[in-house]
């Protein structure tokens, strides 16, 4: 076994594991890594995946910071949601409870979002949480609108067809199956660049697999209308932005265009020959671009005042139990 399947194989124990109300109701589920009083750093995973899409990174960051990594509604431990629980402004609550729930008041993080995480953090731009707590943001791999008219899995020429295609894949209702040579290459050819390696794309296959089809099929629909160019307008931080140059569900297009419209543009980084996966991917990349963000923006002894909300929220899980 290699030493990155190794990684996902056995995820980073959390030091603290809690669930967060949202606005509408729905439980959160939430890992805390790392020293409390350490600068803090808030990771949201993308579409069909979990908090173990981030193990890279939570590994390497928990040395030196605090880490909060929690799963999207409807993935990994968090519950799927009931009728109407999926929407880009459900995603917005979730994120702020999240800041909420685990930072005290004024406290500041860099929040790093891959994907649907990305989009998370654009529909949140306004809200007071994010500007209370945001220090900085990451946007990786992903775009603010017509997704299903740029991505570029469907290897047809650019139209209607190829847009009505690409919408029927992101909200198909058939299972994926289980992980196996044939749905890993499916997998590496959607979102992984072509010299991906073997652990890496099995990584991939393994938490995207385990995403309940309900919730993938619901988020499809929601990603299918996206149009969240107003919250770029809006997130109006420090922002920084990755993408993979072979990224064939958001295209480079997607992040020159978030890029030239960010209030506080801090560049964009392009990634020779990776695909939609950056932080599995290029796990090294991008956690050099978190923690430089954390360096820059991210004052020193911002974290001595302690994570809030884990008194908070573990106060609320006993009492889910109960």
């Amino acid at each position: 076994m290699s030493r990155l399947l190794h990684r996902y194989s056995v995820p980073p124990v959390p030091d603290a594991e809690l669930a967060v109300r949202s606005a509408d109701g729905e439980r959160v589920h939430v890992e805390l890594h790392g020293p409390e009083g350490a600068p803090a750093v808030v990771l949201a995973h993308g579409w069909t995946c979990n908090t173990r899409f981030w193990d890279a990174q939570i590994r390497d960051l928990a040395v030196d910071h605090r880490v909060i990594a929690y799963d999207q509604r409807g993935h990994g431990l968090s519950p799927e949601p009931g009728p109407g629980g999926y929407s880009t402004n459900a995603l917005a609550d979730d994120l702020e409870a999240v800041l909420t729930a685990t930072l005290d008041p004024g406290r500041k993080a860099v929040i790093a979002g891959h994907s649907m995480g990305g989009m998370t953090v654009m529909a949140a731009a306004a809200r007071p949480a994010l500007r209370e707590h945001a220090a900085a943001v990451l946007l990786c791999s992903t775009g603010s609108t017509r997704l299903t008219a740029e991505a570029l899995v469907v290897p047809i020429r650019a139209g209607a067809l190829r847009t009505r295609i690409t919408t029927a894949v992101l909200g198909a209702k058939a299972p994926l199956g289980p992980v196996n040579p044939v749905t890993k290459k499916v997998l590496k050819y959607a979102t992984m660049g072509a010299g991906s390696a073997p652990d890496r794309v099995d990584a991939c296959a393994r938490i995207v697999h385990a995403c309940p089809r309900r919730a993938r099929v619901a988020w499809g629909h929601v990603l299918a209308e996206l149009d969240l160019a107003a919250g770029v307008r809006e997130l109006r931080v420090p922002t920084a932005v990755i993408a993979g140059t072979d990224d064939r569900l958001t295209p480079p297009v997607h992040a020159r265009a978030i890029a030239d419209a960010l209030p506080v543009d801090l560049g964009l980084t392009e990634l020779a020959g990776m695909g939609h996966m950056t932080p599995v991917e290029a796990p090294e990349a991008v956690t050099a671009k978190i923690r430089e963000l954390v360096t820059r923006y991210v004052a020193e002894g911002a974290g001595a005042r302690g994570t809030a909300g884990q008194g908070k929220a573990a106060t609320a899980e006993k009492e889910d139990v109960a």
